[in-house]
């Protein structure tokens, strides 16, 4: 006798997150065509697991794009890769903004290390200090003006509606390991 599949397993923070990314106006698609690409039409496109680092999740990579959006403003959702280029460093203080505002968010829950980015920029963002807007007015006034933003349409409520239930979502693992966030150490 065949058994037959009716079900497939999901992970709970894709499930989340790629829910936030759908309310705020995107669709997830995984490739492994590249790391991340954003089409103005709505989709966002992320690397398949087996593309990835260990300490990648589509929870970090969804809310660091959704970040990414919130520096740039409403009028980046209609951009390539939010209008971005990283193939040069005139948009270093962007990423560097992008990462203040994602540490302020993620800390806001107590996720500041789980939802930590994993590119290069890593290391800025391991070094930003407990006050992630304290640093250089460029890069400091694009965050503070992307927070100013995060309860907006088309990302309020969503983005602290998915950055709850990943904290509630650890907070439920928690008392099952000794890791103090939903990333184990290796």
């Amino acid at each position: 006798m065949t058994r037959v599949i009716t079900r497939t397993y999901q992970d709970p923070l894709d499930l989340v997150w790629t829910e936030v990314a759908r309310r705020v106006g995107f669709r997830v698609v995984r490739s492994d065509a590249c790391y991340a690409s954003i089409d103005p039409a709505g989709l966002m496109i992320l690397g398949t697991p087996d593309t990835l680092d260990a300490d990648d999740c589509l929870a970090q990579m969804v809310f660091h794009e959704l970040c990414h959006s919130l520096v740039q403003g409403p009028e980046g959702l209609r951009e390539v890769d939010w209008g971005l280029c990283n193939e040069t460093h005139r948009d270093v203080p962007r990423e560097h903004a992008t990462l203040r505002l994602q540490a302020v968010l993620a800390a806001e829950y107590g996720l500041r290390a789980a939802l930590a980015p994993t590119t290069d920029f890593r290391a800025f963002y391991d070094a930003l200090p407990a006050d992630p807007m304290d640093g250089p007015e460029e890069e400091v006034a694009l965050a503070r003006a992307a927070l100013s933003r995060a309860d907006a349409a088309p990302w309020g409520p969503h983005l602290r509606m998915g950055l709850d239930a990943t904290r509630r979502i650890g907070d439920a693992v928690a008392p099952f390991t000794d890791a103090t966030a939903l990333l184990s150490p290796d």
